[in-house]
């Protein structure tokens, strides 16, 4: 089994009949699924996609989302997901950098982001078609029968760009056993169950790599039923726990603060909150920084412990993870994932060595990845591959601590990391603690230029709903718990704070 596609086809062929992937009023079976996948290699193959080549795909996350990502899988394609919020002229960049031939576009994203761009000038080459809510509509017509082709486990399957939070987007190259693997070391850690299967919540954007790993592929691999959110709505998400009995659920740290907020504003709609505690088993973090209390509160309120994990798209995208019933780590993101190795080096690629007698945490390093799940490279940049891999490791730009069992501790990116004064001030520390405020709702803490120091660290507050936190009274706070080189000096409040399409905090736009 070498083409990632090979999930569907074994799940279908031993459980035609189970639920597979289910959207608002719409649920298509496992032998639905592989049918219109299996039009949509049909269609591809008769146009010409030959066995490598790049297919764009702008689609939300409804059940054409998985028919066409595993369709062009079969066909030997490279699924290229997009962002279903990029503009014309970001859409065009997308299909001339990965070189797609084909881009599939759902109806609702092209009338509203001008997916037909490829018919311009911008991008002469790429061949437009047009998917819609009744199904995968220009290959009806097509025989539901098509053999998955064989491919190589080295091939790339999937080719997802970067957030583009820092430089243009790049192109990383998953091949088919970086995702494979990854999808089923993650199911072993989340303890995915087969019979009976297990119920996957998805408000995670399917265009990129946690919500296609850990829940569409890990479900698919296990006959689970995949339950599609085409957005994230609090009080949406919510209900559906709560009413389709979902065990599995993955999001980013924001997800779970905007949910735990949203608790009476649910109870009020008439959601059974009370439910949700005794289906859910699994609720996976990944993305960003998981606030201590954040963690806390979800655990209170549904009896639920979080496991936080890291991860990154070069990384299929799970790297580590903390486990079920093990104790709680505040602030770990757990240890590698089986068949991944992870380390801690300097800047010269050197490991740093492992906590001394005594210590209780390592020094720190820059994390670096080993493994199944490490990306073949960027598409066509192969300077930036060079920087990120060496000898099979890939360097990720994050900064930790290891404890002397093996766990890891995020201390924050490198590039967000502030040199005030010539002192390091690592922005998740401020955030955790400021996060403790009564009166402060979500913050993020950035440094911006300062003639004498360098750089001044500065604190953009969202306060809790009716309170008057004033930026006098936070500083006063603030001047009590952190070292005087450290604490915020800058005080801004806002409303709400800018978020990717994947849910991190765009810090760039707040410097």
């Amino acid at each position: 089994m070498v083409n990632l596609a090979s999930f569907l086809d074994v799940t279908a062929a031993a459980h035609p009949d189970r639920v597979a992937v289910a959207h608002e009023d719409r649920s298509w079976t496992y032998a639905a699924l592989l049918a219109e996948a299996n039009k949509v290699a049909g269609h591809l193959t008769g146009l010409g996609l030959r066995r490598g080549e790049s297919v764009a795909l702008s689609c939300p996350n409804v059940p054409e989302f998985t028919a066409a990502y595993y369709g062009i899988l079969k066909a030997g394609g490279v699924v290229v997901p997009l962002n279903v919020l990029l503009r014309p002229r970001e859409i065009a960049y997308h299909l001339r950098d990965s070189g797609a031939r084909f881009h599939i576009a759902y109806r609702a994203v092209e009338d509203l982001a001008g997916a037909d761009v490829g018919r311009s000038n911008a991008v002469p080459d790429v061949y437009p078609i047009k998917v819609g809510p009744g199904g995968v509509v220009p290959w009806a017509e097509r025989s539901p029968h098509f053999g998955t082709l064989d491919v190589h486990s080295d091939d790339v399957a999937v080719l997802i760009y970067t957030s583009g939070t820092s430089g243009q987007p790049k192109g990383a190259q998953l091949r088919h056993r970086n995702l494979r693997d990854n999808a089923l070391a993650s199911s072993a850690v989340y303890e995915i169950r087969t019979d009976p299967p297990d119920t996957f919540l998805c408000a995670l954007p399917l265009f990129h790599a946690f919500g296609q790993t850990c829940l569409q592929n890990a479900s698919v691999a296990s006959g689970g039923k995949l339950v599609l959110l085409d957005r994230f709505h609090e009080v949406e998400v919510l209900r559906r726990m709560a009413d389709d009995g979902v065990t599995v659920f993955a999001g980013v740290p924001t997800m779970y603060w905007r949910l735990i907020n949203t608790l009476q504003s649910a109870r009020d709609a008439g959601v059974r909150t009370d439910r949700i505690g005794s289906t859910l088993r699994v609720a996976a973090s990944g993305g960003a920084a998981l606030a201590a209390e954040t963690h806390a509160r979800f655990q209170r309120s549904f009896g639920v412990t979080i496991l936080e994990g890291y991860g990154l798209s070069e990384t299929s995208p799970a790297a580590s993870s903390a486990r079920l019933g093990e104790p709680v780590r505040v602030g770990s993101v757990g240890r590698a994932l089986p068949g991944v190795e992870l380390a801690l080096l300097d800047e010269d690629w050197h490991p740093l060595p492992p906590p001394g007698d005594g210590d209780e945490f390592s020094g720190v390093g820059e994390i670096a990845v080993k493994g199944h799940n490490v990306m073949r490279g960027y598409h066509e940049r192969p300077e930036a591959t060079a920087a990120a891999l060496r000898d099979g490791w890939l360097r990720t730009g994050d900064l930790a601590r290891r404890d002397a069992e093996g766990f890891y501790y995020i201390v924050d990116r490198m590039k967000d990391l502030i040199i005030r004064g010539g002192f390091n001030v690592y922005p998740r520390e401020l955030e955790e603690v400021l996060m403790t405020h009564e009166d402060v709702s979500l913050v993020a803490v950035v440094g911006v230029a300062h003639e004498v120091h360098g750089e001044e660290v500065k604190a953009v507050v969202v306060r809790r709903d009716g309170v008057t936190l004033t930026e006098a009274e936070l500083l006063e706070w603030g001047k009590a718990q952190f070292a005087a080189y450290k604490y915020p000096r800058i005080i801004e409040f806002r409303d709400e704070l800018p978020m990717t399409a994947t849910g991190k905090i765009l810090k760039r736009s707040l410097r």
